[in-house]
């Protein structure tokens, strides 16, 4: 009889693992694919920062994924979306792959603030349930000429969609009216780097204080290693997590791409991950990796078991072309690299017993830009 329930668990587990394995190859090759549309619909947004053109879907398990629509590279995918009567489908070779679910645009979109802003220039929903901002529209590498060649975020200022500089009083009525409406769980708070030694640590602590005493929603910060100092405010305003983006392991990539962010030396960025995590817990702070800038598996591989080591989750995405900027051509890499990363990714995280999944507020929380959360629960 024992033995009779050990094999009904053992194919049960199996049969979960086989599953999470299927959605995680899916979901990157919505990643590095995307897909192609039979129908017209909202494509999402062109510029900014992070990952753009695409729209957020839900996938079974009710895994999150942001789905390349629009993108030079999309014409090449297998990959097709189809609505048949009010519900999405996916298919490849003519055969339906699975059901999904598109995120609509959120009825905040249409309102304003009290000063007048419209509500989708503050901030925008990111996945099913996180706010998500770049409270600091501008960069100063972009008036350097020192920009990452991947990044978007002042052309978004080009095209009217957003504004310089938000305003904490009118961010805290966007999160009030999507947390009304239900789609605010976390909240995520990005700027482009100022030309202070704080490197947006103050701004981000004003903007994280003013809705910490609004709402009991947590809070993600984005920014450059800063000094000790900035990292311990940004804690004592409530900050939940954090992330210090490095981008790539491979210096020699870095410099080429990111001129000016490859400045700042891997030692501030070791400093700052072991503080941080000091101050925010083990899983609590993330760092940023771009597959596809130029690195190979070797070193990739070996910065994420650096900073795996520290409690510092890795978020490795694809890289993904953003409209107007150098690398808008680029393709990004192959799903069938991005799959082989993301399984040796989760056994680096489950060799040193760091779960992505317990992180609180975020790009980690949401998941809906990379597969490591998939891979990891695969793995587990």
């Amino acid at each position: 009889m024992f033995r009779h329930l050990y094999l009904v668990a053992e194919n049960f587990v199996n049969k979960k693992r086989g599953n999470f394995l299927k959605l995680m190859n899916l979901k990157t090759e919505l990643l590095c694919k995307g897909v192609k549309t039979e129908d017209s619909i909202e494509k999402g947004r062109k510029a900014g920062a992070g990952p753009a053109g695409g729209r957020f879907m839900i996938l079974p398990n009710n895994s999150v994924v942001n789905v390349p629509l629009w993108p030079h590279f999309v014409k090449n995918s297998d990959i097709i979306l189809r609505k048949l009567g009010s519900s999405w489908s996916l298919y490849k070779d003519g055969d339906k792959i699975t059901d999904i679910e598109l995120i609509d645009s959120p009825r905040f979109y249409s309102r304003k603030t009290s000063s007048g802003h419209p509500m989708y220039k503050i901030a925008l929903l990111h996945g099913k349930d996180c706010l998500a901002t770049t409270v600091l529209q501008k960069c100063v590498y972009w008036s350097t000429g020192q920009s990452c060649k991947f990044c978007g975020i002042e052309n978004s200022l080009k095209d009217g969609s957003t504004v310089p500089r938000k305003n904490p009083k009118d961010l805290v009525e966007v999160t009030g009216a999507a947390v009304e409406e239900g789609v605010c769980r976390h909240i995520t708070l990005t700027t482009g780097t100022p030309g202070t030694p704080d490197r947006g640590a103050k701004i981000l602590a004003e903007t994280a204080r003013e809705l910490k005493e609004n709402y009991d929603v947590p809070i993600h910060v984005q920014l450059e290693p800063p000094s000790v100092g900035y990292l311990e405010l940004l804690a004592d305003v409530g900050v939940d997590t954090v992330g210090i983006h490095i981008e790539n392991f491979d210096r020699v990539v870095l410099e080429k791409v990111c001129p000016g962010k490859a400045k700042v030396s891997f030692d501030e960025y070791l400093n700052s991950w072991k503080k941080a995590v000091e101050l925010f817990g083990e899983s609590q702070v993330s760092t940023y990796i771009i597959a596809g800038l130029g690195e190979d598996d070797v070193s990739i591989l070996q910065g994420v078991e650096t900073v795996t080591r520290l409690g510092v989750v890795p978020f490795l995405v694809p890289f993904r072309p953003i409209l107007g900027t150098e690398f808008e051509s680029l393709n990004p890499p192959s799903a069938e690299r991005m799959i082989n990363l993301y399984l040796k990714v989760a056994e680096i995280l489950s060799e040193y017993n760091l779960d992505p999944s317990r992180n609180l507020a975020g790009c980690v929380r949401c998941g809906a830009c990379s597969s490591i959360l998939e891979a990891f629960r695969y793995r587990g």
